[in-house]
């Protein structure tokens, strides 16, 4: 399946969740009751409460303005609108240098892991020489999740023993990668959040050396969440952007019981865009966002 059937199918949930589909809403005429409907449905979608009035007060003005009475044509400039709020900044990845650096950051138990997995797979397939690096050093079996992934995508691993200091393994990495003439080096990062000092001071750390050592060079960092927490993930993702300069978000598990919405609500929170979303535990899982589309399968 492509991008748009793998997230309808996913959105599923959604559907049955919210209690009636957008399908029905929009069977018959734009009336008040419609609106009504369309703002909980939007609510209990994980869109939050003020993005969906504001959806809905929107669409209210552009069906008046655009003498629009039937639903069907009201389905559609809702998907204008909602497509509108999740572009926020460029989907794509910025990785031309060589090397570049893709850092994830997010707490555990995301899929971070399985998504530097899933990207190192496309990226070699893109005909890219890929290197990942080991860095959350704090939790143990992290490196060796990390070398399943390795060995499964066929990519380069660079690690160290467990508790070594996460800024030496990414001074390790890139020395190999330049040796090696890697184009990207994916760096697994640790995922505490309850000591965002550490956290702070540990990715600061690696921002230096990354800075020394490779000056100039393309650098995302891409903040995994997981989106069946709902708007538990929305508050996870304003600490961890407090912390660490976030480019882009990769939102894992739509295809579990996730509310579509919640990708809105992030999209606007933090006004940066979402560039990759996981539908399935697959290698070939992690698809690159197309706010189109996804609009498209959600409403």
């Amino acid at each position: 399946m492509g991008f748009f059937d793998k997230i309808k199918a996913g959105l599923t949930r959604t559907k049955e969740n919210i209690g009636r589909s957008f399908e029905t809403l929009f069977s018959g005429e734009m009336t008040e009751d419609l609106y009504d409907e369309l703002e909980e449905a939007l609510i209990l979608s994980d869109m939050g409460a003020e993005r969906a009035m504001e959806a809905v007060e929107e669409l209210r003005r552009r069906v008046k303005a655009e003498k629009i009475r039937d639903a069907g044509e009201g389905r559609a400039c809702l998907r204008a609108i909602l497509t509108e709020l999740l572009q926020v900044g460029d989907p794509a990845l910025k990785l031309d240098t060589r090397p570049s650096v893709a850092l994830f950051i997010g707490v555990n138990g995301v899929g971070k892991t399985t998504t530097i997995g899933k990207l190192a797979a496309q990226l070699k397939g893109e005909g890219k020489r890929v290197m990942m690096a080991a860095a959350d050093t704090f939790r143990a079996a992290a490196a060796d999740q990390l070398e399943i992934w390795s060995e499964r995508s066929g990519v380069d691993l660079v690690r160290q023993h467990e508790g070594a200091d996460p800024a030496a393994v990414v001074f390790d990495a890139l020395s190999a990668a330049k040796a090696r003439n890697t184009d990207v080096i994916l760096v697994d990062t640790a995922g505490r959040l309850h000591n965002k000092q550490n956290l702070m001071n540990e990715l600061g750390k690696i921002s230096r050396i990354l800075e020394r050592e490779l000056p100039g060079a393309d650098r995302e960092t891409l903040l995994v969440l997981d989106a069946t927490t709902g708007q538990n993930g929305l508050i996870q993702a304003k600490q961890f952007r407090d912390v660490a300069g976030i480019t882009g978000i990769v939102l894992t598990k739509l295809d579990g019981s996730a509310k579509g919405g919640i990708v809105i609500a992030i999209a606007q929170e933090l006004g940066v865009p979402v560039k990759f979303v996981g539908v399935g535990e697959g290698i070939d899982d992690l698809m690159p966002f197309d706010a189109e589309r996804f609009v498209q399968a959600f409403v």
